[in-house]
């Protein structure tokens, strides 16, 4: 083959492949989400989130993950950091939250979400920030491996185990309704198989072990669930008396079949509409 039709094969090549991401105006924007393929960070105009002080039922957590998000905007050591337990209990909105917060302090903290799905090309996602002036938050949500899962080993290196390692400008945040990211019946069923039962499956385990900070979220009593649709009139300033929104709110959670922040807020959602009030 001469060295014009390689030439030639070389050129086509290299306008097949995408070209390298730019790092956008970290100014323009307080949260970004990354894309890949092309690989990019688009700025987000308005983050969706409530006030910190509006998050009932969660004061441990609230407390420990905002000093550890002080602590890293103000440039000192931190420790990622994954929230996990029970379904609707504001562990995205708490990261979120926090974030605005110490935002509100510290401007140069950033936000970046990447989603679990585009998390093989999260070592060039960090490559982009490395490179920034800004300190950077990267919010992985809804985070878990099922079987045959592969997509753990780029979030593994990324966390502690890489040449590289984490940039000193970057901690991850996590959520997850697994302490262990993986399934339990995954964790019995590799352990039943293996040769080494007590290693088959300390590879995938050992990613949450990975995270400095476990912050566990429970179930809110009925009293919490109460406290938070509370808070939210207060905040929203929706006038109803105590008698018809405990009636109201508990018709509404028998009907989900559960109770939690995330029930709460769509019951104060109806409410709100009701009365002719805009949340926006």
């Amino acid at each position: 083959m001469s060295k014009k039709t390689l030439k030639r094969i070389a050129e086509a090549l290299e306008r097949l492949s995408p070209a390298a991401g730019k790092a956008p105006d970290f100014a323009t924007a307080s949260a970004f989400v990354w894309h890949a393929d092309p690989d990019r960070l688009e700025p987000v105009a308005q983050v969706n989130r409530i006030g910190v002080d509006l998050l009932v039922g969660v004061d441990r957590s609230r407390d420990t993950l905002m000093a550890n998000t002080l602590q890293f905007a103000a440039g000192m050591p931190a420790n990622n950091a994954l929230l996990w337990g029970a379904r609707g209990m504001g562990k995205s909105s708490l990261v979120k939250a926090i974030h605005g917060a110490a935002c509100a302090k510290h401007p140069s903290l950033k936000m970046v979400e990447v989603q679990r799905e585009d998390l093989p090309s999260i070592g060039r996602c960090l490559n982009m920030l490395r490179r920034a002036d800004a300190r950077f938050i990267m919010f992985c949500d809804d985070l878990s491996f099922g079987h045959d899962d592969a997509h753990y080993k780029s979030l593994k290196a990324v966390l502690d185990g890489g040449i590289e390692g984490r940039p000193e400008n970057v901690v991850l945040y996590a959520t997850s309704n697994r302490r262990h990211l993986m399934p339990r019946d995954m964790i019995e069923n590799e352990r039943s198989t293996a040769i080494s039962p007590s290693e088959a499956v300390e590879e995938k385990v050992s990613l949450s072990d990975r995270f400095g900070l476990w912050l566990g979220f429970h179930p809110c009593t009925q009293d919490e669930y109460l406290e938070m649709i509370r808070g939210y009139c207060d905040a929203y300033s929706v006038d109803i008396d105590d008698a018809t929104l405990r009636a109201e709110a508990i018709e509404w959670q028998a009907t989900r079949g559960s109770r939690s922040g995330r029930v709460a807020w769509q019951y104060f959602t109806d409410l709100a509409g009701r009365r002719g009030v805009r949340l926006a």
